[in-house]
């Protein structure tokens, strides 16, 4: 496991210890949990734009999309557990 050094303000080493007490974990467990959560929820986060980017040049490319209120029944009528089909994709003019 590799060693990191931290230099962190004096109010946020406060901060931390008193969270870390208050829920029973040493501040450097604290800080491991809290960097891990970090870095995952940025990973999620470039994940999810990485995605969007590729749905935009698929868009771009294909010229298909579908209606937004298509879209918004559909989804409507599934989390309401009724039976519904998927919407029909649309071609953009451009």
């Amino acid at each position: 496991m590799a060693t990191t050094s931290l230099k962190l303000p004096d109010n946020l080493k406060t901060r931390i210890k008193q969270l870390a007490d208050a829920t029973g974990k040493t501040a450097h467990a604290f800080m491991l949990d809290a960097l891990t959560e970090q870095t995952l929820r940025e990973e999620k986060r470039q994940a999810l734009i990485a995605r969007a980017l590729e749905a935009k040049a698929e868009h771009e490319q294909s010229g298909t999309a579908y209606a937004a209120e298509d879209v918004h029944a559909y989804l409507r009528n599934k989390i309401q557990g009724q039976h519904t089909t998927r919407p029909k994709p649309i071609k953009q003019t451009r």
